[in-house]
């Protein structure tokens, strides 16, 4: 019979410990996400915010959708409107 530890194949990938592994996701719109999540904390109530779409960096879809799952993994919520040039986002009050 086989000895019980045979000479390993060598890792085909490398290895690091854990610990240090990112645990969070960076993606492309965190920062114009995060700007209007710390807008919207500082927002009166009946505004909204007003976004140039041209400033967004992205298409607005995109960054909507970005909006839209960080708001929900943070239980808020907001609505967004637009038009041919602007963003529009405010808070929903739950009333």
């Amino acid at each position: 019979m086989g000895s019980t530890n045979p000479k390993a194949a060598p890792m085909t990938f490398k290895t690091m410990v854990q610990a240090d592994v990112p645990q969070g996701r960076n993606g492309k719109h965190k920062l114009i996400v995060t700007a209007v999540l710390k807008d919207l904390d500082r927002l009166k109530a009946g505004s909204a915010l007003k976004l140039p779409l041209a400033d967004l960096g992205q298409a607005k879809e995109k960054v909507r959708s970005a909006l839209n799952r960080a708001t929900r993994k943070a239980g808020r919520k907001v609505a967004t409107a637009s038009d041919a040039s602007f963003l529009y986002v405010w808070n929903v009050s739950d009333e």
